[in-house]
């Protein structure tokens, strides 16, 4: 794991994250896409183990889903590619030399 990939973890998943850890589930797993989901999937699973909401009558109430539902679009996006990993496979998509199609249809007249 270089550089680039460490500085992509840590931002997807926090400073606090174990350097350690992360490389060792690069290791195992490759690229760094991966590794960001099993650790997002693994910190959405221990809030659901947890009550959705802790209350104390007139003291504290503390709730989780918020956290639920943000941990649920920052995987659905990675899912989707979004943001780009420094070591994502090149798809050839986003090659310069590459020739593109565009249709131009004429608009019907009011």
């Amino acid at each position: 794991m270089d550089t680039a990939v460490r500085s992509w973890l840590l931002a997807e998943l926090g400073t606090t994250t174990d350097l350690t850890d992360l490389q060792a589930r690069y290791t195992r797993l490759g690229t760094a896409r991966p590794v960001a989901l099993e650790v997002l999937r693994e910190r959405l699973a221990a809030l659901r183990a947890q009550p959705a909401t802790v209350s104390v009558s007139g003291v504290v109430n503390v709730g989780t889903s918020e956290n639920i539902k943000a941990y649920e679009r920052q995987i659905a996006a990675l899912e989707n590619g979004d943001p780009p990993a420094p070591d994502d496979p090149d798809d050839g998509s986003t090659r310069s030399d590459s020739l593109g199609i565009l249709r131009l249809v004429e608009r019907p007249r009011r």
